[in-house]
């Protein structure tokens, strides 16, 4: 297994003792209600929004220390970039097409919770769609969560709708650190 399929599983054994430094970065943010709220949403197949926020991320966390990022911005917008309040498998149209308009929903409503917001990471969360969001991320973290979010649904649909997958998942999961204790 590659080193980033590692870090996305990890993802899913998270510890707060074990991965102090991550959640230092985003502990006030991360126990909100409005941020674990979303495990009641759906995000890829069987995959809540939580559980895809923090996928994201954490790979985040795991790319931008490695190449020596701001790792503050990278992983706080990452944390924010999918911070809607809605089921976008709903056929409502006021959120459709979802993939070009979440983007700024999510903005508005990191804004809300982060007072703190820096503008590098407003611009992670407006841009994290590229290339549907047309302009792409001003900043090389913005790119990083973006290549992650992708990477990360990918798996998430891979793991859901394919044994094989699934099977790879849960033995990875068991080498790298059993069950998650913090979602």
């Amino acid at each position: 297994m590659g080193k980033l399929y590692d870090n996305y599983v990890r993802s899913y054994c998270l510890n707060e003792e074990r991965d102090k430094e991550f959640f230092d970065i985003i502990r006030d943010l991360y126990y909100t209600d409005e941020v674990q709220g979303q495990k009641i949403y759906r995000q890829h197949s069987d995959i809540n929004r939580l559980d895809h926020i923090t996928s994201v991320t954490y790979t985040t966390y795991c790319w931008a220390k490695k190449s020596r990022m701001d790792v503050r911005a990278a992983v706080r917008g990452a944390l924010l970039h999918d911070l809607v309040y809605y089921d976008w498998h709903d056929k409502e149209l006021w959120h459709r097409p979802h993939g070009f308009k979440h983007p700024r929903f999510a903005l508005n409503n990191a804004r809300v919770l982060n007072m703190d917001i820096t503008p590098k990471e407003e611009n992670i969360i407006l841009r994290h769609m590229w290339p549907l969001t047309i302009i792409p991320p001003k900043y090389k973290e913005g790119w990083v969560v973006t290549l992650c979010d992708k990477y990360c649904a990918t798996n998430e649909m891979l793991i859901a709708d394919r044994e094989f997958f699934k099977k790879r998942f849960e033995e990875a999961k068991k080498r790298l650190g059993g069950q998650n204790n913090v979602r």
